[in-house]
């Protein structure tokens, strides 16, 4: 028979509070040693699985990023089911042994609280190991601890008899004279941890609490499929009851295994304390005893002449209680749910909405990093920095080709969208500037500068070529240009369709000929000259690489669309073939449902759709931004995450909604909100930003890159599409004015 341990996630820790919240419970924090309980639990009880078992979790949906997350960390991979709805434990027990049951009908699950502290790891799996062969006996079996102290914190078990033997009552948390005689008559603590046969289980479950067996069984019918499951909205409609209301105190086939380990529960703050390890951050005392003191990161507490304190110091909140009054915390947390609830838990705060934030990207564009961009930004002949340091100095660097474009496009963009700015003087100097320095005899662009503005490399790039048909298309739109702009940009596309490929794709200069993104790039190209143009090459272009995504850059099993190829088009040998960029994967899908909007192709959207939900899985689960790259698999390669996927992953949100209805449309809409405050995360309040966060939530202290504010100004274009300011209001008639 088969070990499944399963972690049991539920429970907000009120006690613990302001170190708890029902949005961070106690379970994910450290508080006795440099992991937190839940990590530890995994640790305990990970060794245990064999014969084919298989770890499980089971927490609620609000919990999945403190779980992935920190199961990442500790590099276990568990089975996780999510709750939609917290039901007490019961029902989350009948969920896992469900799933258990279905995958093996013999299979025994150890179930584990996991926010219970345990030093000695080997006597507890000795004893969870004995327990399971009570369970292989059709037992189900608890693990009671023997008393340190007469504390009426805990439950208590009353055994009738010593080692492994039926349970003669269960009785609740006494006060300290019944925890007493308790001890005096050899009760035990309720751990509260129980191993059983998923079969038994149900079956005891069908017999006294059948609502919650019916609900959990259709729950997990038709949960998503997957190493992380969200159990179907069934689970909702189990009676909240805990598993010794529903089975302990009813069935005939409770038994405890009295366990002499170390044991706590670490439900209050004086639990803390007695475990010699809860102090954190900076404190200082002076002539004071007994106290604990905790302080968050950057804070630092000092005490004087005080005796017996716990002091929690929160960014937003402190605790100063007297260790013995440790219970009555949550007496004071009831209060001040009614009176400051935010203080209670962190996802009360409301988070900024979609149409505020927009209004302050747009205040931002206009009286900040254009105005900065279009001074500081450009030189007297039109050159554009490649980037300015944060205190806005141009930094004296190598000139790329693209970033001259792409500040051209950013500035003929601005001037369509009703900014006042000279946008007119910046577009046609920086073009002017442009064919001075970067264009070649034969109309094409060279790569790169030095920082004087002499050429460093003369190559062609099909990336930078499709950054120059954009910034011209643009222009061209914006009144800049003329007839000329129509054969020079016609000259440029015939040219690069001479380097095409025997399957119609085009070949990169450098180290990888053979990928997707300068394509993605030429989409984009070709989308905008469709808008100025009539001449029908520039469709031409469009379906052709849309084709070409189609068929060869995304893979056919998985939806991903791949970055590099071999000379075949097949995926690129080793790390290269599975490289996954998730911004990539809502740029293509931002781009291709524009491209399906304009043909009225609906199997070209449900393309889009997919690189999106590909795109979505490289969303961090705990701080909410889009990170670099993932393998094939789906796992995190680069876990730090960069200003421009954030961009995308709003435009293609946008996108996205603005075909969908009902639930569907509000899921994107909520996404685009998320994405639209990742990208407030990087942007400072002077019209700069950072461009590279790290997994701890900090930056990376370097120079702003001009070619984010193609990134930005994009995605602000599509966010006006989506929520256009009304004319009149405020004077306001355009995006930008």
């Amino acid at each position: 028979m088969a070990l499944y341990p399963v972690i049991m996630c539920g429970g907000a820790g009120t006690r613990l509070w302001p170190a708890s919240r029902p949005s961070r419970p106690k379970q994910f924090i450290a508080l006795a040693g440099n992991r937190s309980l839940f990590q530890e639990t995994v640790l305990r009880a990970a060794p245990l699985v064999a014969d084919g078992g298989c770890l499980v979790v089971v927490g609620g949906v609000d919990h999945r990023a403190w779980i992935m997350e920190q199961l990442e960390q500790i590099e276990i991979d568990a089975q996780v089911l999510l709750e939609p709805e917290a039901r007490d434990s019961a029902a989350a027990m009948a969920a896992a042994a469900v799933w258990t049951h279905d995958r093996d009908p013999e299979g025994i699950n150890a179930f584990f609280a996991s926010d219970h502290h345990i030093p000695d790891h080997k006597g507890f799996r000795s004893a969870v190991m004995s327990a399971a062969d009570g369970a292989r006996n059709s037992r189900i079996v608890t693990l009671g601890v023997k008393p340190t102290e007469p504390s009426p914190a805990y439950g208590y078990i009353a055994p009738t008899g010593r080692g492994l033997g039926p349970i003669a009552a269960f009785v609740e948390k006494p006060d300290q004279a019944m925890a007493r005689r308790y001890i005096r008559d050899g009760f035990l603590w309720n751990s509260g941890n129980f191993i059983v046969s998923a079969d038994v289980l149900l079956s005891e479950l069908r017999a006294h609490a059948p609502a919650v067996e019916s609900a959990a069984r259709t729950a997990v019918a038709t949960a998503g499929r997957g190493a992380v499951s969200v159990l179907g909205d069934a689970f909702r409609q189990a009676p909240k009851v805990s598993i010794d209301y529903a089975v302990m105190e009813k069935t005939r086939l409770a038994s405890v295994l009295e366990v002499d380990f170390s044991w706590s529960d670490l439900g209050a703050w004086d639990a803390i304390a007695a475990s010699g390890e809860g102090q954190i951050g900076g404190h200082i005392f002076e002539d004071s005893e007994g106290c604990l003191a905790r302080a968050a990161d950057g804070m630092l507490v000092a005490a004087i002449g005080v005796r017996n304190l716990a002091i929690i110091a929160e960014r937003d909140a402190v605790l100063v209680c007297d260790l013995s009054r440790s219970q009555d915390v949550k007496k004071v947390v009831d209060r001040i749910r009614h009176s400051s609830p935010q203080h209670v838990d962190f996802s009360r705060r409301p988070e900024e909405g979609l149409e505020v934030g927009a209004r302050r990207l747009k205040d931002w564009l206009r009286c900040r990093a254009l105005p900065l961009w279009s001074t500081l930004g450009q030189n007297e002949n039109g050159a554009f920095a490649e980037a300015l340091s944060l205190d806005a100095r141009r930094v004296e660097m190598p000139r790329r080709a693209r970033v001259q474009a792409r500040q051209v496009y950013v500035f003929a963009q601005a001037g369509l969208m009703g900014w006042e700015g000279a946008w007119p003087r910046v577009v046609r100097t920086g073009l002017a500037s442009l064919d001075a320095d970067f264009i070649r005899h034969d109309g094409l662009m060279r790569t790169l500068l030095c920082a004087e503005g002499r050429p460093l490399d003369d190559t062609v790039m099909i990336y930078d070529q499709a950054f120059l048909l954009l910034a011209l298309a643009t222009a061209l739109k914006a009144d800049i240009g003329g007839v000329e702009a129509h054969a020079r940009g016609a000259a440029i596309r015939d040219q690069l369709m001479m380097r095409a490929t025997s399957n119609g794709a085009l070949s990169e200069a450098g180290e990888r000929p053979y990928q997707s993104n300068a394509h993605m790039h030429l989409l984009e190209a070709a989308l905008a000259w469709e808008e100025v143009s009539d001449d029908p090459a520039w469709r031409d272009l469009a379906d052709r690489v849309v084709n070409l995504a189609r068929t060869t850059f995304i893979d056919a099993v998985s939806g991903r669309l791949r970055e590099f190829f071999d000379s075949a088009w097949s995926a690129a040998p080793g790390d290269d073939g599975r490289l996954i960029e998730p911004g990539h994967q809502f740029e293509w899908a931002w781009l291709i449902a524009r491209y399906a909007r304009l043909r009225g192709d609906a199997s070209a959207m449900t393309v889009a759709q997919g690189l999106y939900a590909v795109g979505r899985e490289g969303v961090s689960e705990r701080h909410h931004v889009a990170v670099n790259a993932l393998n094939d698999d789906g796992s995190v390669r680069i876990a730090r995450a960069r200003l421009w996927p954030q961009t995308e992953w709003l435009k293609s949100a946008l996108i996205m909604a603005d075909g969908a209805v009902g639930r569907e449309r509000a899921v994107y809409m909520e996404d685009a909100a998320k994405a639209l405050r990742a990208l407030w995360l990087y942007l400072t309040p002077d019209g700069l930003w950072h461009d590279t966060r790290l997994p701890t939530g900090g930056f990376i202290e370097e120079a702003a890159p001009a070619s984010s504010l193609y990134h930005i100004i994009s995605a602000f274009d599509e966010l006006m599409r989506s929520i256009p300011f009304s004319a009149g209001e405020q004077g306001e008639s355009t995006a930008l004015c």
